[in-house]
C-alpha cells in the first residue's frame, strides 16, 4: 500500500478498508492535471525561495519523465497506490530521491484534489463546447438546406400550423446555443485557483497564490481556504448544464423516433445509425436515438447524486466528496459520446420532403390562415373561428383537405370565401406571411441563419 501518511498509526489499514477508501481506480483519469498542478506548485515554491533552482529542475525533469512514461505505456498506474497523488509523488521520489520529497511542501491533498478536479472539469468544458459547436454547425447547414421543406408544426403532438423543417431545426439550434452559454458561464465562475489553501486553513509558507493561479491560467486565487477545499458548486453546475444538454438531445431524439415510425415516415435514418431485429427481418430500429434518450436518465442521476452527497456536509473537506468523481467522469463521457453520435445521426438522416408536406396539407395546419382570411374580409375573429371549425368538421366527414374543397362547398359554409382562398391557405402563403423575427418565412429564416453563422464565427 503506497500511502502518503501513516506516522501516527501503529498498524496497517485493513485491506478492505484500504480498497474502500482508495480512489486510484477512477482519479487516475486526471493524472495529467495532477502533474500540471505539481509543475505550477514547484515553480511557485522556487520563485519564493522555498526550493532551490536545482531542486526545481530535478522535480520538473522527474515529472516530465513520469508524464512521458505514462503517455507511452511504459509506466502503468496500478492499484498499489491509494490515489493519483500518491502515484505521482512516489514515482517522483523513486526517480529523483530526496528532492521529490519536497514536492508536497505547502500543499495538502485537499487543495491538490480540488485543483485537479477543477483543471479536469475546465478541460472537459472546452471539449464539450467544441462538440456542441460542431453540432450547431450541422444544424445550421441543415437549416439552409430545408428553408422550403414544409412540414406540420405541432402542439400536444397534434398538427397545429405549417412551418418549415428549417424553422423546426432552428428551435434546437437555439437550445444548444444556450447550452454553450451555460458552459461558458460555469467556466467563468469556477476559474479561480484553490491551490495554496492547504488542508483548510492555508499554510505558514510564504506562498504566492496569485502566481500559481497565473501559471495555471486561472483568473486569480480563491478567497477563502475553507471554501476552496470543500467547494463542489462547479461540479453541480456542470452536471446541471449537462443534464440540460441531454434533455435537449432527448427531446430531439424522441421526435426522430416518432418521425421514423411507419405511421409518420418523415425521416429515414442512415443504416450506419440503425440496427435490425434478430427475428423480424423488416425492422430498422432507431437505436442511437433511443440510447441517447435512455442515457439522459444516467446524467440526471449523477446530478441528483452529487446534490444528495453535498447537502449535509459540514465545513471543510469530508471524504464524502470523493464521490464527486466517478459520477462526474461518467456523465461527461456520456454527454460527449451522445453529442458526437447524435451529430453523426442527424447529418446522415434523409428527410421525406413529400411526406412531410403532404402531412402538413392534410392535417388542417392552414385552418388558422383560413380564419385570418375571413377576418381580413370583415368577419369578426370569433365568428371566423366558428366558421372554420364547421369547415374542418365538414372536411373530416368528406375525408378532404381544405384546399381540396370546391368553391361552391366553401361558399356553402361562408359566402365570404372567394377564389383567392386557395392561395391564402397554400403552405407557401401560410409560411411566407409569417415574417416577424423568429417566424418560419424564408426572409425570417435567412436572417436567423446569418445570425447563426456570425455567432459560430465569433
Amino acid at each position: 500500500m503506497a500511502q502518503l501518511w501513516g506516522g501516527r498509526f501503529t498498524k496497517e489499514t485493513d485491506q478492505l478498508v484500504y480498497n474502500f477508501n482508495a480512489s486510484i481506480t477512477f482519479d487516475q483519469k486526471f493524472w495529467k492535471q495532477d502533474i500540471e498542478g505539481s509543475r505550477a506548485h514547484v515553480r511557485m515554491l522556487a520563485k519564493q525561495g522555498i526550493l532551490t533552482e536545482q531542486e526545481l529542475r530535478q522535480i520538473l525533469d522527474g515529472l516530465a519523465g513520469i508524464e512521458a512514461d505514462v503517455e507511452s505505456g511504459r509506466l502503468e498506474i496500478t492499484q498499489e497506490y491509494e490515489d493519483i497523488h500518491s502515484f505521482v509523488e512516489a514515482n517522483l521520489i523513486d526517480r529523483i530521491g530526496d528532492a521529490g520529497k519536497k514536492l508536497h511542501t505547502g500543499r495538502s491533498r485537499n487543495d491538490q484534489v480540488a485543483l485537479d478536479m477543477k483543471l479536469y472539469t475546465r478541460d472537459e468544458i472546452y471539449e464539450i463546447d467544441a462538440l456542441l459547436k460542431t453540432l450547431l454547425g450541422t444544424l445550421l447547414s441543415m437549416m439552409e438546406e430545408h428553408i422550403h421543406t414544409y412540414m406540420p408544426g405541432f402542439t400536444h403532438l397534434q398538427k397545429a400550423q405549417p412551418i418549415t423543417l428549417a424553422h423546426h431545426l432552428g428551435a434546437y439550434f437555439e437550445m444548444f446555443r444556450r447550452d454553450r452559454l451555460r458552459l461558458a458561464d460555469i467556466k467563468k465562475r469556477m476559474n479561480y485557483c484553490p491551490l495554496g489553501s492547504g488542508a483548510l486553513a492555508g499554510t505558514t509558507y510564504p506562498l504566492d497564490r496569485e502566481y500559481t493561479a497565473q501559471l495555471l491560467h486561472f483568473d486569480g486565487p480563491t478567497m477563502n481556504s475553507m471554501d476552496s477545499v470543500s467547494d463542489r458548486d462547479y461540479v453541480i453546475e456542470l452536471l446541471s448544464a449537462l443534464s440540460t444538454v441531454m434533455m435537449h438531445l432527448s427531446r430531439f431524439c424522441e421526435e426522430i423516433i416518432i418521425w421514423n415510425t411507419n405511421e409518420y415516415r418523415f425521416v429515414e435514418i442512415d443504416d450506419a445509425y440503425s440496427t435490425g431485429s434478430s427475428i423480424m427481418p423488416q425492422k430498422k430500429n432507431p437505436d442511437i436515438a433511443e440510447l441517447v434518450r435512455g442515457k439522459t436518465g444516467r446524467v440526471y442521476g449523477a446530478l441528483i447524486s452529487i446534490l444528495t452527497t453535498m447537502k449535509g456536509l459540514p465545513l471543510a473537506y469530508n471524504k464524502d466528496m470523493q464521490e464527486d468523481k466517478e459520477l462526474t467522469f461518467d456523465a461527461i463521457d456520456t454527454v460527449k459520446g451522445c453529442v458526437a453520435l447524435f451529430n453523426g445521426m442527424i447529418a446522415t438522416m434523409r428527410f421525406r420532403k413529400d411526406v412531410m408536406e403532404e402531412s402538413a396539407m392534410n392535417g388542417f395546419t392552414n385552418a388558422t390562415d383560413a380564419a385570418d382570411y375571413l377576418v381580413n374580409h370583415g368577419v369578426p375573429f370569433r365568428d371566423a373561428h366558428g366558421i372554420i371549425g364547421r369547415l374542418v368538421l365538414y372536411c373530416i366527414e368528406k375525408n378532404k383537405a381544405i384546399h381540396e374543397l370546391s368553391l361552391e362547398e366553401l361558399k356553402a359554409i361562408s359566402p365570404v370565401f372567394e377564389a383567392d382562398i386557395y392561395d391564402a391557405v397554400s403552405l407557401k402563403t401560410c409560411v411566407e406571411k409569417r415574417q416577424t423575427i423568429g417566424a418560419p418565412s424564408e426572409a425570417s429564416m435567412r436572417r436567423s441563419i446569418e445570425a447563426g453563422k456570425a455567432y459560430l464565427s465569433e
